[in-house]
């Protein structure tokens, strides 16, 4: 029977939620006190005692009325307010004044036989009065132990924040609600999907496994370029899975108080067990898998190691995590820490590299669903144009177009939108040709021309797909290249072909203007760096040998520039290498120059064209030497990243031609891979 997932148990930390809005009716408390206190001072009786005694009658007509023997009694008080009862019946009040309420007044009483009776002062305040002088009493000393717990309570939470909660592990749980995202969604990827998919079925019917002796993988690593997916394959997974889900990012177990990570290690797997068979996924797990300090060295990191300590105990400790699998995800498999990787541990290591031609168009079919796309729009064309594009290239692609098509006052997506959004994400916003001097315009020309005659004259290279002298971003000039394959090795005849093609522009200045300029200084930075990796790692120096010095870096981010530290070779060493790169970089521009030399009048002639429409597609290239475009090679192999050649001047010029490395310079190398071994 298939286990479910089950809610965690009693006493379980509830989601957090975000506190309600306070009630509209608290606004109105204090308006309402202070009504309610102003109607008890004025109604209440007894509450103003400098309100004057009402009465009936007068002293003067109250003496009257005892000298005519018309008073049958009286009652006094001590504050002189007098009350009776007339001969008559009816009764009245008076005020006697307390001076004259002496000897003389009752005498007078005595003599017309009436009685008297004299009341002592009440002792007793009214309820009013009471009420206030409670109030008056008691507020001051209410409000301050308001105040004082108040600010315990506040104190007491921010304590809790600060070391109550320090050692919880901010994960997120997806139980009953899951994300909509599915493996529906995620194009491409079908070997990645099927292994992880695999890993949600174990835990969905362990006893299928079980019974063929199969134990469930700890953990399956995620490792390619940056955009690949390999969080949205994680999201998938979540939305796939019918067993609890927690999701927590590397850095959210980095503090600066040293023990905090392996604390919230500990409560993630906590959390995971009480809701076992779950899934852990740890986004960015470098950020705490990194390599521990070797013994001996001086720096180290307390806080960082003991936290992937705790995460190695976890993983495969003494305690079994029986139902657990972590999903974890990294662009810098080359940091993590060697136990972090063995088998018991990341059982498994799904590689998501950039999609092949076949996948990009299927990334850009899901990213344009909610698009309109016109009849000119050819998906598997845009693919085919978009090598080296990770997934995410691909989403900022379709949205760029559709912004470009708003910008045109248009809801339908046209094919000239998608070419304006490769070139404004490879190149950056197209200025006007008229930001150029005839003479720049001129030797823009010459050298874009240079580059794609060269290209167009040499059988390995990549074909030539458009030219153009329309400024875009830093660079003046561009010569697009679409390879009509992806390719995995590269022989010699094609880098040195390669070589050719980029320095084809300053050979064509050195032809027409017989010298060179500040344009070819980006072409001659790319070539040295591919010069420099066919001499030092990939052995294609007869006078250096087999050897290879790779320079290291990061697999997927790029070396990050030339290493500055000690080489692992001889001063003789290096002077070889300097000598065999200047003499691949010296053969290749004799074959350029004279390649141009002998095509002079068709140099001539396209950079004519280019000055006149400012860009020319490819196929005029090839007319022009009369020759047909390259053809498709075989089914079955895949395109190769593009390569783009423009003029640049160098930084110190305000002005300048640049070199505009596509979107698949970030993510592979210009220049080309290593082969496989």
């Amino acid at each position: 029977m298939t286990k479910q997932a089950e809610p965690p148990p009693p006493g379980d930390r509830p989601t957090p939620t975000a506190p309600p809005p306070p009630p509209a009716w608290r606004h109105w408390l204090w308006p309402l006190a202070v009504l309610l206190a102003v109607g008890l001072w004025a109604w209440l009786p007894g509450l103003r005692s400098d309100e004057p005694v009402k009465m009936d009658l007068t002293y003067s007509k109250f003496i009257d009325q005892v000298d005519d023997g018309k008073v049958k009694s009286v009652t006094i008080k001590a504050n002189g307010e007098t009350s009776g009862t007339l001969t008559n019946g009816h009764t009245f009040t008076t005020a006697v004044p307390v001076q004259l309420a002496g000897d003389q007044l009752l005498d007078r009483l005595e003599d017309k036989k009436v009685a008297v009776t004299a009341k002592p002062p009440s002792t007793s305040p009214s309820a009013g009065s009471q009420i206030v002088s409670w109030i008056l009493i008691l507020g001051p000393f209410l409000l301050i132990i308001w105040f004082w717990r108040r600010m315990s309570k506040g104190a007491a939470g921010h304590m809790q924040g600060m070391l109550g909660g320090v050692g919880k592990s901010k994960v997120k749980v997806f139980d009953a609600e899951r994300p909509e995202t599915t493996f529906v969604d995620v194009a491409g990827y079908q070997g990645a999907k099927s292994e992880i998919a695999e890993v949600v079925d174990f835990l969905r019917r362990p006893e299928r496994y079980r019974r063929a002796g199969a134990m469930a993988p700890r953990g399956v690593l995620m490792v390619g370029p940056p955009g690949t997916g390999k969080t949205l394959l994680a999201r998938a997974v979540a939305g796939e899975a019918e067993v609890p889900f927690l999701s927590v990012a590397g850095s959210s177990f980095v503090e600066m108080y040293v023990g905090v990570g392996a604390a919230r290690v500990r409560d993630l797997f906590t959390e995971a067990r009480k809701r076992a068979p779950a899934i852990v996924f740890v986004d960015e797990i470098d950020a705490l898998g990194g390599r521990r300090a070797a013994a001996g060295q001086i720096v180290s990191n307390d806080e960082r190691e003991q936290t992937l300590n705790q995460l190695l105990s976890e993983m495969d400790g003494f305690e079994a995590t029986e139902g657990i699998v972590v999903l974890a995800a990294t662009n810098r498999p080359e940091v993590l820490d060697p136990a972090l990787l063995r088998p018991g541990r990341f059982d498994r290591q799904v590689t998501i590299p950039l999609p092949t031609l076949a996948e990009r168009a299927a990334i850009l079919a899901v990213h344009c669903q909610d698009k309109q796309l016109g009849k000119d729009v050819d998906l598997e064309k845009v693919a085919r144009g978009t090598p080296g594009f990770s997934g995410a290239d691909l989403a900022n692609l379709a949205n760029e177009a559709a912004i470009v098509a708003v910008r045109d006052g248009r809801e339908v997506l046209l094919a000239d939108d998608f070419d304006a959004a490769r070139d404004r994400i490879l190149l950056g916003r197209r200025e006007g040709s008229n930001v150029l001097l005839p003479a720049e315009k001129e030797a823009v020309a010459v050298h874009e021309a240079g580059h794609a005659l060269v290209a167009a004259l040499s059988p390995h290279a990549d074909p030539v797909a458009k030219v153009t002298i329309l400024p875009a971003g830093q660079a003046l000039g561009v010569t697009e290249q679409l390879p009509l394959v992806e390719r995995h090795l590269y022989g010699e005849d094609y880098l040195n072909q390669t070589l050719s093609v980029r320095l084809g522009g300053r050979a064509a200045e050195l032809v027409v203007f017989g010298q060179g300029s500040t344009g070819a200084a980006n072409d001659l930075a790319g070539a040295t760096e591919l010069a420099t990796k066919m001499v030092r790692e990939f052995g294609l120096s007869p006078a250096l040998g087999p050897v290879g010095y790779p320079q290291g870096g990061s697999v997927f981010l790029g070396s990050g520039g030339t290493a500055m530290s000690s080489r692992p070779f001889a001063e003789a060493t290096q002077a070889a290498i300097d000598a065999e790169i200047a003499r691949l970089l010296r053969e290749a521009e004799q074959r350029a120059t004279g390649l141009l030399t002998e095509h002079r009048g068709q140099l001539d002639e396209l950079a004519g064209l280019l000055l006149t429409q400012e860009t020319v597609d490819g196929t005029v290239v090839y007319d022009l030497l009369g020759t047909e475009p390259p053809s498709a090679h075989p089914t079955g192999e895949t395109i190769a990243p593009r390569r783009v050649s423009v003029a640049k001047e160098p930084a110190a010029h305000r002005t300048r031609h640049a070199h505009a490395t596509p979107a698949a310079g970030r993510d592979r190398s210009d220049t080309p891979p290593k082969a496989a071994s």
